[in-house]
């Protein structure tokens, strides 16, 4: 009889842990569905934004072109480090690597939109420094007796990119029926240039008024003229600066590399240990910060 009991309750607990672990299986499955569905959502959305950014720049780039690329910088950065670190040397290392890993992976999976970034910035330098040389040829086209629309055509044909292409796509727009000032504005948020904008208002307001947008185009290219000297001799003043801060940042980093280089087991417990790990994720994130607050002390805006 006893050994019926026990029987039973043998069975009783088997069951009761089967069901909890199909229970707890299926909360996981629903949990992990939800997180997967959740972030190819999240990345698509991401993708088709990017790709819409890339178009204003005039690079057209399939959105699943760019999700591949956020995932091939992602996991190359993570298998450089966790092969770096050494993963596979022990236990401590593989937890290691891992985290390091995932610590350059996450922003490796960004990287498309780190250079779009980098792309908009040089293309906006660019176009600023061709609207001086522009305005004053559109003023020379009106003093030659051209409309307004005459002297923005006549950017397009003898202009440089991204100036011209940018005009170009605001002709295209108002050929369209889409109203002049809308077409201006459309221009304005595209580029997102402070030059510009002072640019389109000034001829919005001597549409409205009547005013010589002669004058009004040479004035203003002689103050963004002026305004561009003012910033590059701040620029100079402050490179300094800026280029201590990048040695400074950079040369805990330099010292480790060769540290490890020269002496590999003086730097080995800062690779395989926890503490060693967290101390070197610690420095990491001091440098970083140190590294934004430098870049906020030079970045004098004009």
């Amino acid at each position: 009889m006893e050994g019926l009991e026990g029987m039973s309750q043998t069975i009783t607990s088997l069951v009761i842990s089967l069901l909890f672990g199909v229970s707890a299986a299926g909360f996981m499955y629903v949990i992990l569905r939800s997180m997967f569905s959740g972030a190819a959502e999240y990345s698509s959305s991401y993708s088709e934004q990017v790709a819409r950014q890339f178009e204003e720049v005039f690079m057209f780039v399939p959105p699943q072109q760019i999700a591949k690329m956020g995932w091939a910088a992602a996991v190359i950065g993570f298998t450089v480090v966790f092969l770096l670190v050494g993963g596979f040397s022990s236990k401590t290392g593989f937890v290691a690597g891992l985290l390091l890993g995932l610590f350059v992976a996450l922003p490796a999976l960004y990287s498309p939109k780190i250079i779009l970034r980098f792309l908009k910035k040089r293309r906006l330098t660019k176009f600023n420094l061709q609207l001086v040389d522009t305005l004053v040829s559109m003023s020379n086209a009106l003093k030659a007796g051209f409309s307004i629309m005459q002297a923005f055509e006549s950017i397009v044909k003898e202009g440089e990119q991204p100036i011209a292409q940018e005009f170009d796509m605001f002709l295209q727009q108002t050929r369209l029926g889409v109203n002049f000032s809308d077409a201006l504005t459309n221009m304005e948020k595209r580029v997102g240039s402070d030059d510009l904008s002072l640019v389109i208002n000034a001829i919005e307001t001597a549409r409205k008024t009547g005013g010589n947008l002669t004058e009004i185009f040479e004035k203003i290219a002689a103050t963004i003229r002026e305004r561009m000297r003012i910033e590059t001799r701040i620029q100079t003043l402050t490179a300094q600066g800026r280029l201590q801060g990048i040695v400074v940042s950079l040369m805990p980093i330099v010292i480790g590399v060769a540290l490890t280089i020269v002496d590999p087991g003086l730097m080995m417990p800062f690779i395989h240990s926890m503490s060693g790990v967290l101390v070197m994720a610690g420095v990491v994130i001091l440098i970083a910060l140190g590294g934004l607050v430098i870049r906020k002390i030079v970045d004098i805006d004009v």
